[in-house]
């Protein structure tokens, strides 16, 4: 959590922390912030004390909702830095950003980076900023383990609320969605029509379900993933937007939207076939809801997520199917982790890769997804079953928002 900073700057022996960029679509910006339109921002926060948000005079508005205090660019005048420097712009801004830090009470130290910017340009400031005052070492961490994913990887109730309501925003738009697929005619061919009898396409569904995720207050800034036949079986595949929407295929759709400007995110997966199923499309269908629900009857309190992740392909390697435990880097059958943190990145810790540390566990506070899944694109099939779980104070596992599980959706206008 956010109260866990400066204990996590202590054990790293960092001074301070920097953000760059906006307060929008920048995770570590928006978690010091709480968002809001203030563009080209820096925060600085020194360890044990509150932080700075230096800003531009035109969102001096915006950058007051953060309730930080704040410090304008304008009190640091680049026409006399620049004057001082002898035209060397570089060398202009490195001399503002010096005086900033010392505003912030930084003169020497670690310092880590952060923040979504262009990366030459902070590069640039930084390597200035070095040749004048090498006191101060500038730090940067892998993202997995930056300071930043270990705060956000406990939520308190105020954020898991936040995250809960994206739920129930998504869950609408895939109930909208459902609703309008199963509303279509079909024609003898078993192709959906829209309502000018002209072909349903992925591309059409597509379309609305940007619509209606704008109708709800949302955005994707992640994208999402509705992709029928051979696309629902490479897992990141978006759906070509010219396949046809037709029966008896399955459909995977995933939507992971966001809170307006970039806030907090939800993930959910549920996988489709219209009107019918092949017969081995569902029993391999049963056999994801089998694991997926095998799973929620197991996960237990601070145990490390990769034990759940390692469950998952032991079982699915038990039914006949490649998983990363003894193939490396499968294209078919299970090809990817279990789950992931979920906050103000769509991925966050604690991660559940075979790999990943045994201190990435499910423990009070984090938010994770469990979303075990199978993928034969070579026969034109994928399945991926997938929810939002809150590992609650008290030690029990919660699903934030519940979703039936249907796999065969019957038609309305339409009879085997």
């Amino acid at each position: 959590m956010k109260s866990d900073l400066d204990a996590l700057m202590q054990a790293r022996n960092l001074e301070a922390l920097i953000i760059f960029g906006n307060a929008e679509h920048n995770p570590p910006m928006y978690y010091m912030t709480g968002g809001g339109h203030v563009s080209h921002a820096t925060l600085i926060k020194k360890r044990g004390a509150e932080a700075l948000l230096f800003h531009g005079d035109m969102e001096r508005d915006e950058a007051a909702k953060s309730g930080l205090k704040l410090i304008s660019y304008s009190k640091y005048s680049l026409e006399e830095l620049a004057q001082k420097s002898n035209g060397d712009s570089a060398r202009a801004g490195a001399l503002r950003f010096e005086a900033m830090l010392k505003d912030a009470g930084v003169t020497a130290g670690r310092v880590g980076v952060y923040g979504t910017y262009d990366i030459s340009s902070v590069f640039a400031l930084l390597s200035s900023l070095q040749k004048i005052n090498s006191g101060i070492e500038f730090v940067g961490e892998p993202r997995e383990d930056s300071i930043f994913m270990r705060a956000m990887e406990t939520k308190d109730e105020a954020e898991v609320e936040r995250i809960r309501r994206m739920g129930q925003i998504t869950t609408a738009v895939v109930a909208q969605v459902k609703e309008y697929l199963v509303s279509c005619a079909v024609r003898a061919d078993e192709v959906l029509l829209k309502e000018d009898g002209a072909p349903l396409t992925v591309g059409d569904v597509h379309s609305k379900i940007r619509l209606w995720v704008a109708e709800h207050g949302a955005e994707l800034p992640s994208g999402f993933i509705f992709a029928i036949g051979r696309d629902a079986g490479v897992p990141h595949s978006a759906g070509n937007p010219t396949d046809l929407m037709r029966l008896g295929q399955t459909i995977v759709f995933d939507i992971y939207p966001a809170e307006a400007g970039g806030g907090y995110y939800y993930d959910f997966t549920r996988t489709w076939s219209l009107g019918y199923a092949t017969p081995e499309a569902q029993e391999i269908y049963d056999q994801v809801k089998e694991i997926f629900d095998k799973l929620n009857e197991n996960f237990d309190l601070n145990v490390p997520f990769k034990n759940y992740n390692l469950m998952t392909c032991e079982y699915y390697e038990s039914k006949g199917h490649q998983t990363p435990l003894h193939t490396k880097a499968p294209i078919e059958g299970y090809v990817h982790s279990l789950g992931h943190g979920v906050g103000l990145n769509i991925h966050e810790r604690p991660f559940s890769g075979l790999t990943a540390g045994d201190d990435q566990r499910l423990a009070p506070g984090v938010v994770v997804t469990s979303e075990p899944g199978l993928y034969y694109p070579e026969k034109g099939m994928g399945f991926r079953i997938e929810d939002t779980l809150w590992v609650r104070p008290d030690g029990k596992m919660e699903t934030l928002v519940e979703y039936p599980y249907d796999f065969v959706l019957p038609m309305k206008k339409w009879k085997k």
